[in-house]
């Protein structure tokens, strides 16, 4: 309790999820930033029930309905859900066939029939009393119709009626499917299709959802209607009622004009609901997982950006990412000037000492790829590797890349962005809008602002997690810190133009609109190399200072022993003096005072060093040369939640089955495998027409 009521505190004071993680542990009892996140939509989503609520409350007692047993109800009420169920009578309604039997003073009669309140009098006998030739109500036939109509609504207005309903149906029904047309194409599994709506997996759902949206399916949910009228029955259709035919004939009218259409899309929404919130999951770890690939640092990096017509374009970058020469090359048809190509790249390489390229892996990319590992084999001590383009010409399009690289054509920003991807991950990937990055399913199809909110929120903790160089980094990247927004950035960037680069993180308050809240959400995250304080190039708050200084002296370390990492037997020293007995005097927390050691032991460690390195080749394969039970490795790419797409160097990514990953049984493959993962494969099957490779990682019985 005291970490929900320190962790709601903390958000409404202001703070963001990266500080309150890394910064506010002791409050916190250490909950990592993903709890932190759920949190906070729980937090945002409890907040528009009571919003909600209350409103609803103000409705009903505006109408002078409201009554004890209605507070209770709303009061117990847990999901938006229950609380519609509740407002449905009292919701002010458009012209239904009920409002409008209403108006014709049949209200009355639809309640004597409902409680049996003339004792068993005739129907025929009661209607006559509401004949009334100004009201249009010309017979008893007509008053009984509406009469009908009216105990229809009130069937289905009854809350009670539609939780149980929509508890038993949500256990019993069926998502159900059929073909609209004759050429279903990837739809064909879906043409005889029914499942239970609480056993569907999630990708199931939106295949339906997206082939009815095409037009190629027919989608509903089947659900045993008898069932669902044994259960309006229990509550109206008492067998002492003497007009039971006549309340049967209107609760079968109820529940197939008005409560199962209702209930219908109820379950399909929250089905739905579910489904995407799987797959955004998904997607955000598999974009948490792509952004902390490890850099390939060191390196000085070519790019290409392969292409048919128009040629593949060529970019040199330094290891800081800094271009250093581009060019275009022409070795794939229709130009086949290979020759030409080669003694462009071999020069190039010679010229900047490449040791490492990068290949995009759109168009042209196998073709690129067979030119450039022959040419390594010439050349020697020089690896490649192939990189995902996705988002890549989104980027080289943008208004961003335009001011970038003013001089550069379109394509050409492609190639630099390409060798980027390849030496720094994340410093590339923060450009490009996450949703076009391509690393989930059925993305497309996802609530925008719902999806950008999660994708955003895994791009933040990315960049916070490893930190950021305050004098290189771009105003992407320092604009994804905590604190900070583009605004801010774009004056941190132009500040460092102005005045050339910061020399300590307190420079930071100069900067337009960055104000003390800004400063102390940021300055922990942002990172000085080689400025005055030493402090600046770690992960050690501004805040902590004192503490950390006062730390050091009483362990006898100096700000040279941080510089040449020789601090490494501090955490040693503090257990000997008593860890809490040293945070007291202090003033610091035990976590702080172990984070703080773990700073000093590491300045600026980047945690995505620990991680194994990226896969990189000199050979090349193509898909005629996959035979069954051949032994491979490859690039986990993409996960899904039927498997996972791996990289195994032949342009087509080929696909492990959720059933082919392990021998023992697992709900979803990210259990097993997260992208970037270095793994080993053996081929099960190849369709060389479809350009479709089964792999298996479950090694072949000897």
């Amino acid at each position: 309790k005291t970490q929900v009521e320190n962790t709601v505190k903390l958000i409404d004071d202001g703070n963001t999820i990266p500080f309150i993680a890394r910064y506010r542990k002791e409050m916190t009892g250490a909950l990592d930033d993903q709890v932190l996140r759920e949190l906070n939509d729980r937090l945002t989503y409890l907040r528009g029930l009571d919003e909600q609520r209350e409103k609803i409350r103000a409705s009903i007692t505006e109408q002078e309905k409201m009554t004890e047993e209605i507070e209770r109800a709303l009061d117990a009420a847990v999901t938006m859900a229950e609380l519609e169920d509740i407002y449905r009578p009292y919701r002010p309604k458009r012209k239904t066939r009920a409002t409008v039997a209403k108006a014709k003073g049949l209200e009355p009669l639809a309640n004597a029939i409902l409680e049996n309140s003339e004792n068993g009098k005739a129907l025929e006998e009661m209607a006559k009393d509401y004949i009334n030739e100004e009201l249009e109500v010309g017979s008893a036939e007509e008053a009984l119709a509406g009469a009908s109509d009216i105990i229809a609504e009130v069937i289905s207005d009854d809350p009670s009626v539609r939780k149980r309903l929509r508890v038993v149906a949500m256990n019993q029904a069926s998502l159900t499917s059929s073909a609209a047309g004759e050429e279903l194409g990837v739809y064909e599994m879906y043409k005889e299709f029914s499942e239970k709506v609480n056993k569907i997996a999630g990708h199931r759902v939106l295949a339906v959802n997206r082939g009815e949206k095409e037009g190629m399916l027919k989608a509903g949910v089947d659900f045993d209607r008898v069932k669902a009228m044994s259960i309006i029955g229990s509550v109206y259709l008492k067998a002492e009622n003497p007009y039971i035919e006549f309340l049967t004939a209107a609760a079968e009218d109820s529940y197939d004009r008005l409560i199962f259409p209702s209930l219908e899309r109820e379950i399909r929404n929250e089905i739905t609901e579910k489904a995407e919130e799987s797959a955004i999951k998904v997607f955000s770890m598999n974009l948490k997982q792509l952004l902390m690939q490890p850099p390939v640092k060191g390196k000085v990096t070519l790019g290409l950006d392969p292409g048919y017509r128009t040629g593949c374009k060529v970019a040199v970058v330094d290891a800081t990412g800094k271009v250093l020469d581009t060019s275009v090359i022409y070795p794939v048809p229709p130009h086949n000037k290979i020759e030409e190509a080669r003694k462009i790249i071999t020069n190039l390489c010679k010229k900047h000492k490449v040791t490492l390229i990068a290949i995009g892996n759109g168009t042209a990319s196998h073709e690129t790829e067979v030119f450039a590992a022959d040419l390594i084999k010439e050349l020697g001590g020089i690896e490649y590797m192939v990189v995902s383009e996705a988002g890549a010409s989104v980027y080289s399009a943008s208004p961003l890349a335009a001011k970038e690289f003013p001089d550069y054509d379109v394509s050409l920003r492609s190639a630099v962005s390409i060798a980027r991807r390849l030496e720094d991950p994340l410093s590339e990937l923060v450009k490009i809008d996450p949703q076009a990055i391509g690393v989930g399913q059925y993305q497309h199809d996802m609530p925008k602002a719902r999806l950008k909110e999660a994708l955003g929120g895994v791009v933040e903790s990315c960049v916070n997690t490893v930190g950021v160089d305050l004098n290189t980094a771009s105003v992407p990247l320092l604009a994804r810190v905590s604190g900070l927004n583009e605004s801010i950035a774009k004056n941190i960037v132009a500040y460092r133009e102005d005045n050339g680069e910061f020399s300590s993180r307190t420079e930071l308050k100069k900067v337009a609109k960055l104000g003390p809240k800004a400063y102390e959400q940021c300055a922990g995250f942002l990172r000085i190399i080689g400025g005055k304080n030493v402090l600046d190039s770690t992960a050690v708050h501004p805040e902590s200072y004192p503490a950390a200084k006062s730390l050091l002296e009483r362990c006898g370390y100096t700000d040279e022993d941080i510089k040449n990492k020789s601090v490494v037997g501090i955490k040693e020293r503090i257990e000997k003096e008593g860890a809490e007995k040293l945070a007291e005097e202090l003033g610091i927390g035990v976590i702080t005072l172990s984070d703080i050691a773990e700073e000093l032991i590491k300045p600026g460690r980047d945690p995505r060093d620990e991680l194994p390195a990226p896969l990189l080749r000199t050979d090349v394969m193509s898909l005629e040369d996959l035979t069954a039970g051949m032994e491979l490795t490859g690039t986990v790419r993409n996960v899904v939640d039927f498997g996972a797409f791996v990289d195994i160097g032949v342009h087509e990514d080929g696909l492990v089955h959720i059933s082919q990953i392990t021998d023992r049984f697992i709900k979803h493959p990210s259990e097993e495998l997260s992208v970037g993962d270095i793994v080993k494969v053996w081929v099960l099957s190849v369709d060389k027409e479809k350009k479709r490779i089964g792999l298996t990682m479950k090694a072949p019985k000897k």
